[in-house]
């Protein structure tokens, strides 16, 4: 199968993977989970990344976002190549300039709506700034819940708080992994649409790990990885025109590692 580069059509870019492999294990044991991939991720853009079942589409967001190292080649956030920093400057790069939404929400029980989407510029002991609170409540639509708990919250209006709290700090570049894996088909559209709002309203960058078509869809560009490498991808996708990919690529490639 024919590898390929995964590159921003111009402008500026907020995250980027150079010639990345990265390795599981040793002996027999040993898996290829990324092959020399690179990929460049636009600012102010909605990416998704798609691929069959371990074709390393989790394990190139962990390496972009400095979750998980890499073997060889290089991560950058923006100008910084994260490669090649500390744990305290790598964690205070993922506290500042990276936003996170995980399929399982990781709201704190304890604290309201609110606490929880404040929670990560407490913790860098920073405020919101009143105009993007008020701008990203708007846009997230939860104002009349603010002071609920996680408990007196649905699927839909947890994940959304979620997002919120990744949005707060203005970071860089949200990544976001199977952020709908856990909602019903209209929770999931609610949030897919926030997402996209975010982006072409406000100017946000987010990279989005999905298994799911239609939720590439919302996307402004798909890329696909298959045994650990790009092997293609789409811009302006849609529901159809990603199944087709992805049924293409399942016909020939053999799992490696999610």
């Amino acid at each position: 199968m024919t590898t390929v580069t995964a590159t921003n059509a111009g402008g500026p870019v907020a995250a980027r993977a150079d010639e990345i492999w990265k390795i599981y294990g040793t002996g027999e044991a040993r898996v290829t989970a990324l092959r020399g991939v690179s990929a460049e991720f636009g600012r102010g853009r909605f990416t998704a990344i798609m691929g069959p079942s371990g074709s390393g589409k989790s394990t190139l967001m962990h390496c972009l976002a400095g979750l998980d190292t890499v073997d060889k080649g290089t991560a950058h956030i923006g100008g910084t190549e994260i490669s090649k920093l500390g744990d305290k400057a790598l964690t205070r790069l993922r506290r500042d300039r990276i936003g996170f939404i995980f399929q399982q929400f990781n709201l704190l029980p304890t604290l309201s709506a609110a606490e929880n989407i404040r929670l990560p510029l407490a913790i860098a002991g920073r405020k919101a700034d009143p105009q993007w609170w008020d701008l990203v409540i708007d846009t997230v639509g939860l104002r009349d819940r603010l002071g609920h708990r996680p408990s007196q919250l649905s699927g839909g209006q947890q994940q959304r708080v979620a997002c919120a709290r990744a949005l707060m700090g203005r970071p860089d570049v949200i990544f976001a992994d199977e952020p709908t894996g856990n909602l019903d088909s209209r929770s999931g559209a609610e949030v897919l649409s926030f997402l996209r709002a975010s982006v072409r309203e406000h100017g946000q960058t987010i990279v989005m790990v999905t298994h799911d078509p239609v939720a590439a869809s919302y996307a402004d560009r798909v890329v696909f990885l298959a045994d650990g490498s790009i092997v293609d991808e789409l811009a302006d996708p849609t529901a159809e025109t990603v199944l087709d990919t992805m049924k293409r690529l399942d016909t020939h490639t053999d799992p490696v590692m999610l």
